[in-house]
């Protein structure tokens, strides 16, 4: 039953990373109907977001071994400075601060705290309102040529936000972007990029926790489970970031936006009737 829960939660991490609906908060609430009703765990969430940032890789690979090779000829002195794959080199590094400062900052809040249902509740709805207004009233006419070290900072700092399930890393990050005048597919692109440190970097923390930690709690799923996740989360992120990727530069996202909220209120009622235990059993 171990292997079937983990892989439904893998498929869950693949349908929802890319879209910004917070796949976190799906894997969440998802894992509280399964089995026991436990929370999955951060461990187990951030290892298989792993699968889904490989994803990204391999769909963003002619950009970021393009960046990489120009963000290191500059570096020392082969390209200009200002060369605009170089620029995009620093900008990543620069967006990845935020989380990585506030996610050593907030760590234990974010194992435990973090994770009630009714702060997901509150993320979705409250994010997804956010998302809308944005899109609704983003002027959408810069791209990424535009973005300057400032608005990278805005757009990590938005990112970091997303160490919250229900706020979503591509939802925070794209309405970011909206919101400074970004297209769709800029403000996407940007966020899928920025993400990639921030994913494997955490991702890889719990790895190595893993392996060097004893766990004061059980973890829901053994490591045999947690890398079946991970390759399903692949196989499925791949195909939902062609998708999204061709949907956003079409259609608005308001689709997720109500989404969202329904999804938040219904929560909000589980909750209520008790259906749902904020911290799982």
């Amino acid at each position: 039953m171990e292997i079937i829960n983990a892989i439904i939660l893998g498929l869950v991490q693949g349908l929802t990373e890319f879209l910004p609906v917070s796949s976190s908060a799906h894997i969440r609430i998802v894992g509280a109907f399964l089995g026991t009703g436990e929370d999955p765990g951060a461990r187990f969430t951030a290892i298989i977001q792993i699968g889904t940032e490989l994803a990204v890789i391999l769909y963003f690979w002619k950009d970021i071994t393009r960046i990489i090779g120009a963000w290191c000829k500059a570096l020392v002195g082969k390209i200009p400075r200002n060369d605009p794959d170089a620029k995009m080199g620093w900008l990543i590094i620069l967006g990845s601060i935020p989380i990585v400062v506030l996610g050593l900052l907030f760590k234990d809040d974010i194992e435990t705290t973090f994770r009630s249902l009714w702060f997901t509740a509150i993320t979705l709805i409250v994010f997804g309102i956010i998302l809308g207004v944005a899109d609704w009233f983003g002027k959408k006419n810069l791209t990424l040529k535009n973005l300057s070290y400032g608005h990278g900072l805005i757009y990590g700092l938005a990112q970091a936000l997303a160490l919250i399930p229900g706020v979503s890393r591509s939802g925070g990050t794209i309405t970011a972007g909206l919101a400074l005048g970004y297209s769709r597919a800029a403000a996407a692109r940007y966020a899928f990029l920025l993400a990639i440190p921030a994913v494997l970097g955490a991702g890889g923390y719990q790895v190595y926790k893993a392996f060097t930690e004893v766990s004061q709690v059980a973890e829901p799923f053994g490591a045999l489970a947690t890398v079946i996740a991970t390759i399903v989360s692949f196989v499925v992120g791949l195909v939902v970031i062609v998708f999204f990727m061709n949907y956003i530069s079409k259609k608005s996202f308001m689709p997720f936006v109500i989404y969202r909220v329904v999804l938040g209120l219904v929560l909000f009622a589980l909750l209520g009737m008790g259906v749902l235990s904020p911290y799982g059993n």
